[in-house]
């Protein structure tokens, strides 16, 4: 067996979607031939807790954990929260507006934490994994970032160790899409730039998970990317769920922060239900995990509220039957200004479920072309307010005749097991070249 280290912030029992792609990645791995070894902290701050992931870690698995300091403890003092108070990642507030305290710290995470809050993390793990590697050897160093600061420790231990590397970017660095929120001064805007160069450049190989991150990285460093896109786990959906019928049920699984609104879908419901195309007792959007308050105001201000329903958190095991028994699942993308290389991870769970997916967000970015190639779903732009009108009456109609959309699209590239196929070939040329 080939030995891989990864090295990766979001491990069970971290939920969400940072810990998907290499715990599933990791899953698979040794039925290709190569043995993972994962590296994380032992004492992460995490937004939610997942015990149910554990379960996916084979006992097969060599997990090695070290202790990390990070600065969220100052930050709950400076801030005035309990120290149980979990950090939410990108700038999402649940229930205030941003106050003066708030806008200070976030100058001070942007200015005095490059490239994140686990910087402090990388010299301690730089020196504890040069020791282990020495006596315990791998063929490959695996990086995923955000946050970044994984990406130094790779770069490090790849000089000095002589060890082959990837780094593979789950969400872009200085072109994320809260990078202009963080209030940096011109000496961090460039220190921040220049640790991505360095890394960008001293990689043996890029991955990320879509063809605008790739092009976008390819053409500012003139470096090829190889891209393996998120997936979804035939395990997790390998149950008999029938879609509710006592209700219109559109779901949207993940974290709905403010530059998601879909403020054309909050109109149209409220004139689909003034007109009386449904009853709103037979209505629902369910919004699963955390809402920025922004959005709940929005939904107050066109009346709606009575339809939506927020529901905390749910353990990943249970996702699979949630989306089944929905009417239609709700994908939202960032309307910024990397918008089409957006693609989020739920998009193949979606898929999977076999549920119509309505998108809001751009019809020729990443996740508008994989779901016009798979035929999984409508796509409206963040204005198209006609057409998503248009689009729900027509659906509340065929609901109340007793017809339930289905669509049976072909999802097998993305399975989480050919996807491992695909990145062990990687590997593979990666320690042959």
């Amino acid at each position: 067996m080939k030995k891989v280290l990864v090295i990766t912030y979001y491990w069970p029992p971290s939920g969400g979607a940072g810990v998907q792609r290499w715990l599933k990645f990791v899953k698979y791995l040794p039925e290709h031939g190569w043995s993972p070894i994962v590296y994380t902290p032992s004492n992460p701050e995490l937004p939610v807790i997942d015990e149910s992931l554990v379960g996916d870690v084979g006992s097969e698995v060599q997990v090695l954990k070290y202790k990390i300091w990070e600065p969220y403890g100052f930050y709950k003092q400076f801030m005035g929260l309990p120290k149980s108070e979990k950090i939410n990642t990108g700038f999402l507030t649940e229930s205030k507006k941003k106050g003066f305290l708030e806008k200070i710290s976030v100058w001070i995470r942007g200015n005095c934490f490059i490239p994140d809050a686990r910087k402090f993390w990388i010299k301690p793990s730089v020196k504890f994994l040069s020791r282990y590697l020495k006596s315990n050897p791998v063929d490959l160093i695996v990086t995923t970032g955000p946050p970044h600061s994984m990406h130094l420790i790779g770069h490090e231990l790849s000089k000095r160790l002589k060890i082959k590397w990837l780094a593979d970017f789950r969400d872009p660095w200085t072109n994320i899409d809260f990078y202009k929120d963080l209030k940096l001064t011109k000496w961090a805007d460039q220190k921040h730039h220049r640790l991505e160069s360095a890394v960008i450049s001293s990689a043996d190989c890029l991955l990320t998970i879509g063809p605008t991150i790739a092009n976008e990285l390819s053409m500012s460093h003139n470096k090829h990317v190889e891209v393996i896109p998120n997936g979804y786990d035939d395990d997790d959906f390998n149950i008999n769920v029938q879609v509710e019928t006592d209700k219109f049920v559109i779901t949207h699984l993940g974290t709905l922060v403010k530059t998601r609104n879909p403020v054309i879908l909050w109109m149209a419901i409220n004139q689909l239900i003034s007109e009386k195309v449904i009853e709103a007792d037979k209505f629902v959007v369910r919004l699963i995990g955390k809402v920025d308050i922004s959005v709940k105001e929005s939904v107050q201000e066109y009346r709606v509220d009575s339809s939506i329903e927020f529901i905390d958190y749910i353990p990943h095991e249970m996702v699979s039957e949630y989306l089944m028994r929905s009417t239609l699942l709700l994908l939202l993308i960032n309307d910024t200004p990397n918008q089409k290389g957006i693609l989020t991870g739920k998009i193949f769970e979606y898929m999977a479920s076999k549920r119509p997916i309505i998108c809001i967000g751009p019809g020729d970015g990443d996740a508008g072309t994989v779901i016009t190639s798979t035929k999984s779903g409508n796509i409206f732009d963040f204005n198209n307010y006609d057409a998503l009108y248009i689009y729900l009456k027509q659906q509340l109609l065929n609901y109340k005749n007793g017809i339930i959309p289905v669509c049976d699209s072909d999802t097998k590239n993305y399975s989480r097991r050919m996807q491992t196929s695909r990145l062990v070939k990687i590997f593979n040329e990666i320690i042959n070249d």
